[in-house]
């Protein structure tokens, strides 16, 4: 079985991009000499970029604009042995089939995957009581000896090492003294929030001389979140559409811990290795044990209970009886452990 270019296909978001790079570090320590190809959407770049078990970003939506031809010809161009159909896309898996990849493995979840894969994973990710990062490595146990990977061997497997130097700009606002807390507090709609309200009493207990408070967030969170949360406190900083994605990295990279819903930056903060504190609703699949944070420092707090009430609801009462106090005494256990 020749192995020399592995194409890992996973063009969806940034947290689960994340979970899937631990395929790369795995690969890598099986296939020291193959080059690890990952195709990915634009924005997530600079996210598979920083992981050294990957050789090469291809852009999906750069590929996708082109017209069918050239699309096969840029698949014929990779001259990959296999790809790995992560996040399944009938196009793509159509075109690395017109392209010949010899081994190309997708799961029995998607029936245009028994026409144009040839290896096939009975893998149902809704019914598992795997975490996603576990689901994603079960695609690639033909390629590797290890069967069942546990939690705690993952973190190894990120990579997360090639991330740039932070710019003096926003390395001056960090203390030396204090706990360099980033706070993210919106999700775009990916997850269940905490809401405003818990954010803002949070900030009100914690400590002023033990916490420097980093808001993070997109320009549009920014607005949302400006007269609620930031317009309400002058010692927290405000970093909303400020930082690029590769700046974010560098910035989580040199702060000390960050706390959020299940976003993007969690699972930076955790593949980093840093204090990464995750709040979660109970509902299944959104709990914890399929998107908690992975990490040497990671942690969350879910209420203990099987709930479904607001499945079919934007907010999650679950979600907002986590208290600030509770969210408050896990950062400084953390700090004073």
């Amino acid at each position: 079985m020749k192995t020399d270019r592995i194409l890992i296909s996973r063009t969806d978001s940034i947290g689960d991009v994340i979970l899937t790079l631990p395929m790369a570090g795995v690969l890598k320590k099986v296939y020291p000499e193959s080059t690890i190809l990952f195709l990915g959407r634009a924005y997530t770049r600079d996210i598979v970029e920083t992981s050294r078990f990957v050789d090469r970003f291809l852009d999906w939506d750069e590929i996708n604009a082109m017209d069918r031809c050239t699309k096969v010809e840029t698949f014929n161009s990779f001259k990959a042995d296999v790809i790995i159909h992560v996040f399944p896309r009938r196009m793509i898996a159509m075109l690395a089939r017109q392209a010949k990849i010899p081994i190309r493995i997708g799961t029995t979840g998607r029936a245009y995957h028994y026409l144009l894969c040839n290896r096939l994973v009975p893998l149902s990710r809704k019914r598992s009581t795997l975490h996603e990062a576990q689901l994603n490595l079960k695609l690639i146990q033909s390629l590797v000896a290890h069967e069942n990977y546990i939690l705690d061997e993952i973190p190894a497997y990120y990579g997360f090492s090639k991330v740039d130097p932070l710019h003096e700009q926003y390395a001056i606002l960090l203390s030396k003294q204090k706990f360099n807390l980033i706070i993210h507090p919106k999700s775009k709609g990916s997850a269940r929030e905490w809401g405003l309200d818990n954010f803002k009493k949070l900030i009100e207990i914690l400590p002023r001389d033990r916490f420097n408070i980093f808001i993070t967030g997109t320009e549009a969170d920014g607005k949302k979140i400006k007269s609620a949360l930031v317009d309400q406190f002058s010692h927290i900083n405000d970093l909303t559409g400020k930082l690029s994605l590769k700046e974010l990295i560098s910035f989580i990279n040199s702060a000390d811990g960050l706390l959020a819903a299940s976003t993007g930056p969690l699972h930076i903060a955790a593949a980093l290795g840093k204090f990464a504190l995750g709040l979660y609703p109970p509902i299944k699949p959104m709990h914890p044990g399929r998107w908690a944070p992975i990490g040497k420092r990671a942690h969350y707090l879910v209420m203990d209970k099987d709930c479904s009430d607001c499945r079919k609801k934007t907010e999650c009462q679950c979600m907002k009886t986590i208290s600030p106090h509770q969210v408050k005494d896990k950062l400084i256990s953390f700090i004073d452990g």
